[in-house]
């Protein structure tokens, strides 16, 4: 660790959205009765993303897989979006996380959760607030548009520090002195 930078701590995780749509309550007036189209489509794209609880940054990647490569290749785009900081990434303890082929930046440290706890991943909010602002009841008619979807989610959320940082600064990485 270089002793003269100062540490940025992140969350990470990834998730998988695609053509399968995700049927959700919704309102309609009465006596309207909401149509939500369905769709069983098993065309996925995965997000990775990496969130400052302390400031709302947002650090986010669109991937065809979501494997030690594509890990690799966010660790470094997430670095050099960093620069002049050390950078403190929380993870879980996801297969491409765990592999000795892991390329970890200079001047990042990775600690890793404890096994099947997702409950502990701040950054888990980010994915229930995307599926259900961005995704819920939508039927997409190639891949491509889920993928803009999704990035265009993860945009307005990039764009919105202070609802990223409401969502992810939980008391036990942060807890009152």
């Amino acid at each position: 660790m270089n002793p003269g930078l100062p540490v940025r701590v992140l969350i990470q995780d990834e998730a998988r959205f695609g053509r399968m749509s995700d049927p959700r309550r919704c309102w309609a007036p009465w006596p309207l009765r909401p149509q939500v189209g369905l769709a069983l489509v098993r065309e996925y794209t995965y997000a990775y993303a990496a969130v400052s609880p302390a400031d709302g940054r947002l650090d986010w990647m669109l991937t065809a897989k979501a494997d030690t490569v594509n890990m690799s290749a966010f660790l470094i785009h997430v670095r050099r979006r960093h620069p002049g900081e050390f950078l403190v990434m929380v993870f879980d303890g996801a297969p491409a996380h765990r592999s000795g082929n892991l390329r970890i930046p200079k001047d990042m440290a990775l600690v890793r959760l404890p096994p099947y706890s997702p409950e502990l991943n701040p950054a888990e909010m980010l994915w229930d607030h995307l599926r259900e602002k961005w995704f819920a009841n939508r039927v997409f008619s190639s891949l491509g548009s889920a993928i803009g979807q999704a990035a265009t989610g993860l945009k307005a959320l990039e764009d919105d520090p202070d609802c990223l940082s409401s969502m992810t600064k939980w008391d036990w990485l942060f807890p009152s002195s």
